[in-house]
């Protein structure tokens, strides 16, 4: 899915970025046509590559990599450590599992429920760009000790 939106990015005249571990260039398709292609010696240093240059976070459907670095976005949203747009795009229901699962932890009391003002869920693109513009709502969860 990442190289289709990439591809697609390109050829509407759009800048792009790859940021990739060494360890994965050779296991894994390297966007080679991108505009910037990232190497790094990780996956935590890809992260925070990504973190740091992105102005705003659109999860697509997925894998288990795609959940993990949603859940680390959002998660540091929540904790107040950025203040940047994340945004869920679900056309097809794929995170409604994991949508009913963080439900579940907000009424056992293991997450707080202003941590879903820090995530947007929409099920188009339109709605996507809205949401990935919009000002960010502050999060006042408290940290448990």
């Amino acid at each position: 899915m990442m190289g289709r939106l990439a591809r697609a990015t390109r050829a509407a005249g759009g800048h792009t970025v790859g940021v990739i571990p060494e360890a994965l260039r050779g296991r894994e398709v390297a966007d080679l046509d991108a505009d910037e292609l990232v190497v790094t010696q990780n996956m935590r240093e890809r992260k925070g590559i990504m973190d740091e240059r992105s102005d705003a976070f659109l999860a697509l459907p997925g894998g288990i990599g795609t959940l993990e670095e949603f859940m680390e976005v959002w998660t540091a949203g929540a904790l107040a450590m950025h203040d940047k747009p994340v945004v869920a795009l679900d056309p097809w229901g794929d995170f409604a599992l994991l949508r009913a699962q963080v439900d579940a932890w907000i009424d056992g009391g293991f997450v707080g429920r202003d941590s879903l003002t820090r995530v947007r869920w929409v099920a188009t693109v339109d709605h996507a760009i809205e949401a990935l513009t919009a000002p960010v709502l502050p999060s006042t969860d408290s940290v448990m000790e």
